[in-house]
């Protein structure tokens, strides 16, 4: 016999939109007829907007993953047998599924009245490239490029400097002598970067530096010491506005919600009734002479060291 594994897991809101069941507590949902229908169960149509709904909720939530269509239905239908036999035992009228249907019912309606506003107020291209240009094209910044050599002490970075005073070829140097791993196997190329995304004594030793110039005196972080060679520098492109409009998009239209939020919390009239921070427990009052018992001194153990947190690495 042929089973079908229930996608209960997978897609849920299809289980309403294929009812048609009658609710003392909720509108009934339109009457299906036998062409818009896809299967009837007991006399009960299931619409084929049922069946819409169930394929778009399985492709937003499987990654890609298809079902054939005629599990999907078998799928619906057997929500459907579920739906009749619920009701049929009254499990649509017990208090704690009334309560559950009514909290749904406010949460798709807050929903419905934030798509319904995103609708009304759609984000404008003006809108997009005026955030544009004030957060991501008037971003001013300088990007260098880069190699150095990483040394355990300051005396081997030293003499690695006066081979370079000599004449010494800096990338053989960081392939040779540097510890780390993965420049010390292209001549310590570090590429283009952001004097953010180095450690403080590190960016400001290349930010200080000329294109073509290294560092005279090693440079120490907690990596180690480091020799360094300022390549070149560049100012910073931002990206353009196409390649972020997407990303602008949702927080333009967040600022849009809570603009709106903030004006009907203005014109309601909200009181909180609960306590919006825990009381921490009253500190125990200190003991009295005369409450307290003679005992023998016991000896205070050591003090544990704090260490101090290690710094970010690049």
């Amino acid at each position: 016999m042929k089973r079908t594994l229930p996608l209960f897991l997978i897609a849920g809101s299809a289980l309403l939109a294929g009812c048609d069941h009658k609710n003392t507590s909720a509108p009934a949902a339109p009457a299906v007829n036998k062409a818009d229908a896809i299967a009837v169960v007991n006399g009960q149509y299931i619409p084929k907007t049922a069946l819409e709904e169930l394929e778009k909720e399985i492709a937003q939530r499987s990654h890609g993953q298809t079902f054939p269509k005629e599990k999907l239905v078998d799928e619906l239908i057997q929500r459907e047998l579920l739906i009749q036999d619920a009701t049929a035992k009254k499990l649509d009228q017990a208090p704690e599924f009334i309560s559950r249907l009514a909290d749904a019912r406010k949460a798709l309606l807050s929903q419905s009245e934030l798509q319904k506003f995103i609708a009304d107020h759609p984000v404008t291209d003006a809108e997009i490239k005026a955030e544009y240009d004030s957060k991501v094209g008037a971003e001013k910044g300088v990007e260098y490029k880069a190699r150095h050599i990483l040394v355990k002490t300051e005396a081997e970075a030293k003499k690695l400097i006066a081979e370079l005073d000599k004449g010494g070829d800096f990338s053989k140097l960081a392939n040779k002598s540097s510890l780390d791993g993965k420049e010390a196997q292209n001549g310590g190329d570090l590429g283009w970067f952001l004097a953010a995304q180095m450690v403080a004594p590190f960016s400001d030793a290349v930010a200080a530096l000329e294109d073509g110039k290294y560092t005279k005196t090693p440079v120490q972080t907690q990596f180690g010491f480091h020799v360094i060679l300022r390549e070149g520098s560049r100012p910073q492109t931002p990206p353009p506005l196409d390649a972020v409009k997407e990303q602008l998009m949702p927080y333009l239209q967040r600022q849009k919600i809570e603009t709106m939020l903030k004006e009907l919390r203005s014109t309601a009239k909200v009181e909180v009734l609960i306590p919006l921070t825990e009381d921490k427990p009253k500190a125990e009052e200190p003991a009295t002479i005369e409450s307290v018992e003679p005992t023998a001194p016991a000896e205070s153990a050591p003090a544990a060291e704090n260490a101090a947190p290690a710094d970010a690495a690049k």
